[in-house]
């Protein structure tokens, strides 16, 4: 982690696991097949709740749910799902961990076509990230590309794949760069 610099505003000084966060994984592309589909579902249970919250959680996320194993989280029957429900570490929402579920089985489908995530997501921005030049105040909640993406990973049966949690998404894994114009992690900068 950098010390000293200037970094986007969200950036909590006082969590040195947002700030490596920030620094080392927010808005670096991304074509890990496991990460990615950790993310996906990480995005999913932040909705409505902070992404702090989650990343501070993110550890006992990737024990609970095997490592983000997608073969054995399509697999999860109900004991499973009563021992996630019983899990202090993680968000206990029964949609959101059915959702994961759900989000294996569709992930472990799109295999199936052929396809890979990684494959699939950074086609919509043909493989490039997209630098955006945003001021402080201007950064959208969700685009025409994440409503895209979202409602084809809708039809493809995933959950918990709204717009705006899609645009995060995006953000997250580095399909967009939208880190402050003086952020030391800006592209080009």
């Amino acid at each position: 982690m950098t010390m000293n610099v200037e970094r986007c505003s969200w950036a909590n000084p006082a969590n040195p696991r947002y700030l490596a966060y920030h620094d080392t994984e927010w808005g670096v592309p991304c074509h890990d097949e496991r990460t990615l589909f950790e993310m996906l579902n990480l995005e999913g249970a932040q909705a409505g709740l902070s992404w702090e919250t989650i990343l501070n959680k993110r550890d006992t996320y990737r024990t609970a749910f095997d490592g983000w194993d997608a073969q054995k989280i399509a697999a999860y029957g109900p004991e499973k799902v009563a021992s996630l429900l019983a899990d202090p570490g993680i968000v206990r929402n029964r949609l959101k961990v059915a959702a994961a579920i759900t989000n294996a089985q569709a992930y472990l489908r799109l295999l199936e076509e052929g396809q890979t995530l990684d494959g699939f997501l950074w086609a919509y921005v043909d493989n490039q990230p997209i630098v955006n030049h945003f001021q402080p105040g201007e950064f959208p909640a969700k685009t025409d590309l994440s409503d895209r993406l979202s409602k084809d990973l809708a039809r493809r049966g995933f959950k918990f794949v709204g717009s705006t949690i899609i645009y995060a998404y995006m953000q997250g894994i580095g399909m967009i760069d939208d880190h402050a114009p003086t952020c030391f992690c800006r592209t080009g900068r």
